[in-house]
């Protein structure tokens, strides 16, 4: 039996999957633009800064993607040869093409993240003392909020806080990758400015969540920016009139927050529905729009049970071996929540 609704199937792979919306559309086409490498760029120079009032910050700069834009706050923060700790299980370790060594030339040290923030006793273990000539000079820690890789999880103010001043203890800057940010604020109910607060530099994503077509923002302070800025030009992210990406933006950081709670309503549904089929769900103590869960022992090949899935209308995404991740999103209700459960139950079933 297929689910496909209105020509589309039911896409869980993840939250970057997303239709623009009409208001969207509708911004772009109607965007005033120039040429935003001169900074002429109206729609742009808008977006930036409502996203920096939003963050707390001095500034803001957008960026082509989060990959994009937490390789520019590696390139602004760190000198060539530095060191940088980072969680052994985070984006920028492990998603993001090796750009931390092979474009940025830093050190990444990693940190224990499996529960989804480090601890100030694991951070302040893996720091190596810049005193010593023997090691690399560590200027940086990297944080992820919300952490994908350990099921979406937000991290509270507190714990994101105790996290980020350990390493202000030991001399070092903080870069948040928050691609999902505005997930763990709107979950706590916090204001996204106590995370940015705790950060010289954090990167969210317009791309995801938040619905629009493409980009990600990029705040710290006016002279952060500005370095980031030209490292962003040396990587070929100056774009000319940029601003029919950032008029969707606009509509997406303005209209799309306060819908979150949706995704995270759907999410716990999902887990809900899973672990009564029976599948191993993984449990985790906040969770946000995301959904992990381990096939069951008698299907032997991952892949093939993704494709019986997809052939269904059902697109699933493969997080490893055995492992499956969905994602909720604006793109899905409640009922294709009960769609997809149902093509998984079938599809385990053959």
């Amino acid at each position: 039996m297929s689910y496909e609704r209105e020509g589309s199937v039911l896409d869980f792979r993840s939250d970057t999957v997303t239709q623009p919306t009409d208001a969207m559309r509708e911004a772009m086409y109607r965007a005033p633009v120039g040429d935003d490498v001169y900074g002429d760029d109206p729609s742009m120079n808008e977006l930036q800064d409502y996203a920096a009032e939003l963050l707390g910050t001095e500034a803001a700069i957008y960026a082509c993607s989060g990959t994009m834009g937490n390789l520019m706050a590696l390139l602004s923060h760190c000198e060539r040869g530095d060191g940088v700790l980072m969680g052994i299980n985070s984006h920028t370790w492990k998603n993001e093409a090796g750009n931390v060594a092979g474009i940025a030339g830093v050190m990444p040290f990693p940190v224990d993240d499996s529960s989804g923030c480090p601890t100030p006793e694991s951070i302040r273990s893996a720091y190596l003392p810049s005193g010593n000539v023997h090691y690399a000079h560590t200027t940086l820690l990297a944080l992820e909020n919300t952490h994908n890789s350990a099921g979406g999880v937000p991290i509270p103010v507190d714990v994101f806080a105790a996290a980020a001043r350990e390493a202000r203890s030991l001399g070092l800057k903080v870069h948040v990758d928050g691609a999902r940010i505005f997930d763990a604020a709107v979950y706590f109910g916090a204001d996204v400015k106590e995370y940015a607060s705790e950060a010289d530099s954090i990167q969210f994503c317009l791309s995801k969540g938040l619905g629009a077509p493409m980009g990600s923002i990029l705040c710290g302070t006016a002279g952060f920016v500005e370095r980031a800025r030209r490292r962003r030009k040396a990587l070929g992210g100056g774009q000319r009139q940029s601003g029919i990406a950032a008029a969707a933006g606009l509509v997406a950081l303005r209209d799309m927050r306060g819908r979150l709670a949706e995704d995270h309503k759907n999410a716990a549904l999902l887990a809900s529905l899973l672990s009564d089929a029976g599948l191993a769900v993984e449990s985790v103590t906040h969770r946000t729009n995301m959904v992990y869960f381990a096939l069951p022992g008698f299907i032997s090949d991952t892949g093939d049970f993704t494709g019986r899935c997809a052939r269904k209308g059902l697109l699933l995404g493969a997080a490893g071996e055995r492992r499956i991740r969905m994602v909720t999103h604006v793109g899905l209700d409640e009922r294709s929540v009960r769609d997809a459960v149902d093509v998984i139950k079938e599809a385990l079933s053959l």
